[in-house]
């Protein structure tokens, strides 16, 4: 599976499942590493959560927690610039350890709408990792904890990242094919 057709494009393979399975590992080893008490993992849906998914089954920390929030920002292969929140947190927050868990930051827009929300709710640190980053597409200055792979700014599908909400269930993550 080299290609692959998704409605009417065409992708190739970019990071096979081997190499997510490695940066996922890095991820969770610097996480183990922090020493940071009682965190808070919140999942950014949908994309993420594969990624959420196999990072917390590597977490040793104790008295680990998992939330998930909705958000989406996309259209096709292009954001649409607005974050609507669609899916929000339901438990209390206040003086808690955040480490926000996403499939891919590219502009920053939606990281920055849920620094915002989570920020209105007095936690006590955020930190966030990513498993893909575009450097060149990011416009925000929120600093980014925990990067697995920084990468061009092309369109990406597989591993939970989607093209119209198809492409998710790939194990590899795939580009599209010029």
């Amino acid at each position: 599976m080299k290609e692959i057709k998704l409605h009417d494009t065409t992708f190739k393979i970019y990071i096979p499942e081997t190499e997510i399975a490695e940066i996922v590992q890095k991820i969770a080893e610097e996480i183990n590493n922090t020493g940071i008490e009682n965190p808070l993992f919140i999942a950014v849906l949908n994309g993420s959560f594969l990624f959420a998914a196999d990072v917390i089954r590597k977490i040793t920390i104790d008295n680990t927690e998992v939330s998930f929030i909705k958000l989406a920002s996309y259209e096709g292969t292009e954001s649409t610039g607005k974050v609507n929140e669609l899916i929000g947190l339901n438990q209390d927050l206040k003086g808690r350890n955040i480490i926000i868990l996403e499939d891919i930051i590219d502009t920053g827009i939606t990281l920055e709408k849920i620094i915002s929300l989570l920020e209105k709710e007095e936690v006590a640190d955020i930190k966030v990792a990513t498993l893909l980053f575009k450097p060149d597409a990011y416009t925000k200055e929120i600093p980014i904890d925990y990067i697995g792979k920084s990468i061009p700014n092309d369109f990406v599908v597989g591993y939970g990242l989607d093209y119209d909400e198809i492409g998710r269930n790939l194990p590899h993550i795939f580009k599209l094919k010029n």
